[in-house]
């Protein structure tokens, strides 16, 4: 068993490599962390947090000062001493849906190139499934063992996620590496399982995709409640209480976003084709995941009398969930482009994700007070569910609006409070409510 003072290289900052790192470090282990992107790599080397997480930019300068976590540009730097090398880098979607591989095949070349004899090469970034054995194969780390150890953290909550993971899994031909890698994570006392590559890859995407389609099953029970009358939260509740079903991913909303279930769907579908089987119940997903955001542009055009010509309105929220500033594949960017698509001006805030939205939506004026945002609107539609937004002042925004309209497209806001104050409420599988 290595030594509890190991070194540990993670190559790759992003949202898996620097919550990994810093919790490592955190543990006891000192980490070198590799970050090639040089904007990236000047904040973090000042201390700086490069992405929104709550607690992690704290913890970061913490570990920097007390010489537990070191940051460089150089990976022959970094994997220098290093027993166990953490791949982290991206994977994003090419233009078919496939997972581009160039960043994880480079940063395990280069880091066989340059780390001691004996090390461990895992990787953390998600890739497809057959992806070690085939880097294995075609000896892209020859001498080196090669490891797949698949990361199940969630953005706004991925410190507590580390700390108190369902299951470590790791996957690879050689026993003791794989048990080599399960010991960094020995003490946080879950469940571990070791088993082939494949099989450990398979268990990521297997996890994601699955998730995702119960995001969309139960989005398309609440358009079924639309049409029949029924409540979405009472029939997820309901179903929730049965133990093979769950309460978990059974709220209806604006589907799923983010960096992690649009890719794994896409990427899977695509992998499962490249061996002639077609998944279609990930192509329904991808889907019903883009049909309801146009579902809900619907609806607040029609909670505004049929047209959003010349309507202003009032959008809460642009990151994909609460606890993060990450904008990839967030509803609210659809919902926002579709409003001003069919005339409606619109004025968005949300507290992590202005300065990554500017670019990506020109023609919206972003502002960072929620009672500005609000201010002289015809219709206030709340696409993320951050605390703040619910916690607002209704009574005052019932003062600030032009006309006293609610869209709820998270079901999270207080119905009774909203019509009790003059708002018309609208909501996922519910019927409107009316003001008292």
């Amino acid at each position: 068993m290595p030594p509890h003072d190991e070194v540990v290289c993670v190559v790759g900052a992003g949202y898996v490599g620097l919550v990994t790192g810093v919790c490592l470090a955190e543990s006891g282990r000192t980490v070198h962390l590799v970050e090639i992107e040089p904007r990236r790599l000047e904040r973090l080397s000042a201390g700086r947090c490069p992405i929104h997480e709550p607690g992690l930019e704290e913890m970061l300068q913490r570990l920097l000062a007390a010489g537990r976590l070191h940051v460089t540009g150089d990976i022959a730097a970094g994997v220098r001493d290093a027993g166990v090398v953490m791949i982290a880098v991206g994977t994003p979607p090419a233009e078919d849906g496939e997972a581009d591989l160039s960043q994880v095949h480079e940063a395990v070349a280069s880091a066989a190139a340059n780390a001691d004899r004996g090390a461990v090469i895992a990787v953390k970034s998600t890739i497809p499934p057959g992806t070690t054995a085939s880097m294995v194969a075609s000896r892209l780390a020859p001498g080196f063992p090669l490891v797949s150890c698949p990361e199940f953290l969630r953005e706004g909550s991925a410190i507590h996620d580390f700390n108190h993971p369902t299951r470590i899994v790791v996957g690879g031909d050689d026993r003791a590496a794989c048990e080599r890698v399960a010991a960094l994570f020995g003490h946080l006392g879950a469940p571990v399982i070791i088993t082939d590559s494949t099989s450990s890859e398979m268990v990521k995407y297997g996890t994601n995709t699955f998730l995702a389609l119960k995001i969309s099953f139960i989005n398309e029970i609440a358009h079924l409640c639309e049409l029949t009358g029924a409540e979405v939260g009472a029939v997820a509740d309901g179903m929730g209480l049965d133990p093979r079903v769950g309460r978990a991913f059974l709220d209806a909303g604006l589907g799923f976003g983010g960096s992690c279930f649009p890719k794994d769907v896409r990427a899977l579908e695509a992998a499962a084709a490249e061996h002639g089987h077609s998944f279609w119940m990930l192509k329904s997903a991808i889907e019903v995941n883009l049909m309801q955001r146009r579902r809900f542009v619907t609806k607040v055009r029609e909670a505004l009398g049929g047209s959003l010509d010349g309507r202003r309105l009032a959008v809460l929220g642009l990151a994909f969930k609460p606890g993060t500033d990450d904008l990839r594949q967030a509803p609210a960017l659809d919902v926002i482009r579709h409003l001003e698509r069919m005339g409606a001006a619109v004025t968005a805030t949300d507290p992590a994700a202005l300065e990554g939205a500017a670019p990506m939506l020109p023609d919206t004026t972003l502002v960072t007070d929620a009672y500005d945002c609000v201010r002289g609107a015809d219709a206030v539609v709340l696409v993320t569910e951050w605390p703040c937004f619910r916690q607002l002042d209704w009574r005052r925004v019932a003062g600030s609006v032009a006309q006293r309209i609610v869209v709820d497209g998270r079901n999270c806001l207080d119905a009774a409070l909203l019509t009790g104050l003059g708002f018309a409420y609208h909501s996922v599988g519910r019927r409107a409510l009316l003001p008292d």
